[in-house]
């Protein structure tokens, strides 16, 4: 069977097929999602079981942030949320001993996802002037395929 394609006949061009008064469908609040991954060691403490001898994970990270789109039709770029998580927050897990780079806790995930949420919450507050009202409202933090913990925005204001 064949699948034809079509190349489209005029590209739409701003100002003559579509006015810059319609690039914002709506005044709704949104919520955009990214993902990312990295790998470090770590140990539990006081712990009695496998995890408290020093071991690894590839670990998975799901961010959830809303707001209210711009003139533009965009709460956040995707490439924003990745630019935080290079520079804020990636630098203290990826390849590293977390027992080492972390503050002091236990690496648990449930400590962890509470410090990479506030770190994301931190830098998105500090961006307020460029987002519009976004908020955080939840990091998910997989430590293995199946098990992860997560921080949700209404837990953390408690």
């Amino acid at each position: 069977m064949m699948y034809g394609f079509r190349i489209v006949d005029k590209l739409q061009k701003i100002d003559e097929d579509i006015n810059r008064s319609q690039l914002k469908y709506h005044s709704k609040r949104v919520l955009v999602s990214k993902e990312f991954t990295f790998d470090a060691a770590h140990h539990l403490h006081c712990y009695d079981g496998k995890c408290k001898n020093l071991h690894g994970h590839t670990y998975k990270v799901i961010f959830g942030i809303s707001g209210f789109v711009d003139d533009q039709g965009l709460m956040m770029d995707f490439g924003d949320i990745k630019d935080i998580w290079k520079n804020q927050i990636e630098i203290y897990l990826d390849h590293k001993y977390l027992n080492e780079t972390l503050p002091p806790m236990n690496t648990t995930a449930e400590n962890m996802v509470v410090w990479i949420y506030e770190k994301m919450r931190n830098a998105v507050e500090a961006a307020s002037e460029k987002y519009h009202s976004a908020r955080v409202e939840f990091v998910r933090l997989f430590e293995t395929p199946t098990s992860y913990a997560e921080a949700r925005r209404e837990w953390m204001e408690e």
